[in-house]
C-alpha cells in the first residue's frame, strides 16, 4: 500500500463519509477505521465499503493508549485523520466528564502514540501527519448585527467571493481567539491546544480544521435536521430552543469530506483552516423550510405541519451566532462548497425519508 491512514470515528456521521471517500478514491491507500461504536457510531453507516481490500475496521477506544500504540505500530500508520469525539452539546451539559475524557485524553493518546512511533523511524516526521478535526464552537459566539439602514439577513461578500445572506458583519477566522462556552466546546478547545502544542514542542506535523454545522445522510437522529425530519414524518413535536433566533452556518457533509481530503494532501503542517458553508440560517427559518420540504415530499399540503413547532426553554449557554470565514481554504487550496443549501437539504430529506429502516436500526441499537 502507498499509505496507511488511520481514521478515528470512522463509523460516525462525518467519519463514515471520510472513510468512504478515501477507501473509494485511493485504492492504493490502506484505510484503518478505529471506532468505539458508541451510540453515534454504527457499522450500518459503512456497510457498502466493509469488504473492500484496502479497508480495515477495528473496534477500539482512542483513550486506550496501549491499544492505539499497538495499532499504529502494527499497521505502520503514517497519517492520522482524527474525527472521534463526543459532539452533542446537550449531552456535554449533563455529562462533562465523558467529553473531557474522550475529546481531550483521547486526542492526547493519539498524539503520543504517533509521536512515539514516528520518532523512532529512520525518516522520523517525513511524510507523516496528524490531522485533527475541530469545530467552530471553540471560537465562542458572534453578535447578530447589520449595516446601518438594513435588517439581517443582508447580502455580504465578507466570507466568500460571492454574495451570500449573513446575519452579521463579523466572521470566525483562523486567528479568532478561543472563547468556548459549553463543556463540549471547552473540551474541543483543549484538544486543539494539545495538537498545536505537539507541533510547537516536538516538531510533529499536525493540522487543525474548524468546521461549521454539518448536515446530510448518516447523522444520528438526535441532531436537529435528522431529528426533525423523523418527527415531521411521524407528526411528533418539534422542540425549538427559545424563539429559534440562533444562527448557524450549515455545511453539507460530503463537501466537508472533500475539504478534509484536500487539506490532508495539500495543507501546510502546523497550520489551521476554517471550513464553512457560506450558508447562515436562523434555526426557526431552517425548521420552516424543513417542514415544507418534508410535507411536499410526503405528498402532504406544503407547510401543514407548522403546528408541530413547540418552543421550549432555551439551552444553557446557547451561543447566538456562528459564521465561518473559509476564504483562506478557498484561496490557498481551491476548495469551495459544491451545493446550494436548498439542493443539499432536499437530498438530505430524501435520504432520510428513503432510509427509515436505517433510522429505526440506529435508534433501536441504543435502547
Amino acid at each position: 500500500m502507498k499509505r496507511n491512514i488511520l481514521i478515528t470515528g470512522g463509523a460516525g456521521f462525518i467519519g463514515s463519509h471520510v472513510v468512504r471517500l478515501f477507501v473509494t478514491k485511493y485504492p492504493d491507500y490502506r484505510i484503518i477505521n478505529v471506532d468505539k461504536l458508541t451510540y453515534a457510531g454504527h457499522l450500518a453507516n459503512i456497510e457498502d465499503i466493509a469488504d473492500r481490500p484496502n479497508y480495515v475496521f477495528i473496534k477500539a477506544d482512542i483513550c486506550d493508549f496501549e491499544r492505539m500504540m499497538a495499532i499504529v505500530e502494527e499497521y505502520e500508520v503514517d497519517g492520522i485523520i482524527h474525527l472521534a469525539a463526543e459532539s452533542h452539546v446537550d449531552r456535554s451539559i449533563k455529562d462533562p466528564f465523558t467529553f473531557a475524557r474522550t475529546n481531550v485524553m483521547g486526542t492526547l493518546s493519539l498524539l503520543q502514540s504517533a509521536k512515539v512511533y514516528w520518532e523512532q523511524l529512520p525518516e522520523k516526521w517525513e511524510g507523516k501527519l496528524l490531522y485533527h478535526i475541530s469545530t467552530d464552537e471553540v471560537y465562542g459566539a458572534l453578535e447578530v448585527t447589520h449595516p446601518e439602514g438594513t435588517e439581517p439577513p443582508f447580502s455580504t461578500k465578507a466570507s466568500s467571493g460571492e454574495h451570500h445572506e449573513a446575519y452579521g458583519e463579523e466572521f470566525f477566522v483562523e486567528e479568532t481567539p478561543y472563547s468556548p462556552h459549553s463543556p463540549y466546546s471547552a473540551a474541543k478547545a483543549s484538544s486543539d491546544h494539545f495538537v498545536r502544542a505537539y507541533h510547537d514542542t516536538y516538531g510533529m506535523p499536525t493540522l487543525v480544521t474548524n468546521c461549521s454545522n454539518n448536515y446530510g445522510p448518516y447523522q444520528f437522529p438526535e441532531k436537529l435536521i435528522p431529528l426533525f425530519i423523523h418527527n415531521i414524518r411521524h407528526r411528533k413535536p418539534l422542540p425549538v430552543y427559545g424563539r429559534g433566533e440562533n444562527v448557524r452556518d450549515w455545511l453539507y457533509v460530503e463537501d466537508h469530506a472533500r475539504a478534509i481530503d484536500t487539506i490532508f494532501h495539500q495543507g501546510r503542517p502546523g497550520d489551521t483552516y476554517n471550513i464553512g458553508g457560506f450558508n447562515e440560517w436562523k434555526n426557526i427559518d431552517l425548521i420552516r423550510v424543513l417542514i415544507r420540504t418534508v410535507d411536499r415530499l410526503l405528498g402532504r399540503k406544503e407547510g401543514e405541519d407548522m403546528d408541530l413547532i413547540t418552543y421550549v426553554t432555551d439551552r444553557a449557554g446557547h451561543d447566538l451566532r456562528y459564521a465561518i470565514d473559509s476564504r483562506k481554504l478557498q484561496r490557498e487550496l481551491g476548495w469551495e462548497p459544491s451545493l446550494q443549501f436548498e439542493e443539499g437539504l432536499e437530498k438530505t430529506v430524501r435520504w432520510y425519508l428513503g432510509n427509515e429502516e436505517w433510522v429505526a436500526r440506529v435508534i433501536n441499537d441504543n435502547e
